[in-house]
């Protein structure tokens, strides 16, 4: 059984509550990685403390590798929070219903 886009954003967004502390001086990212090896796409969240060492905490794998489920995902995401995203290998494609170029932010 599949999740849906909606699950999918749920259990991203729960599990991005849990580490998003709001802490001063520091910097809050979500990253979404298209993995090639493995056909899946893997959020992150990124914390960058001011004078201190980056950490990279997963929050969920998407098992379906379509590019249009990726974009209802990351529209679900994009309603419930204002959380910059960056993208990693991206390069060069569009999302399909926007019909815009995957950015790096």
């Amino acid at each position: 059984m599949t999740e849906t886009r909606q699950q999918a954003a749920q259990v991203i967004l729960e599990r991005l509550a849990k580490d998003f502390l709001r802490k001063s001086r520091t910097i809050y990212q979500m990253l979404v990685v298209r993995d090639h090896f493995d056909q899946v796409y893997n959020f992150f969240l990124v914390i960058k403390p001011k004078h201190d060492r980056q950490k990279s905490i997963p929050l969920h794998t998407l098992e379906s590798y379509d590019l249009a489920y990726l974009e209802g995902v990351v529209q679900e995401i994009k309603q419930q929070t204002q959380i910059t995203i960056q993208y990693r290998g991206f390069e060069e494609l569009v999302w399909p219903q926007a019909q815009t170029r995957i950015s790096k932010r």
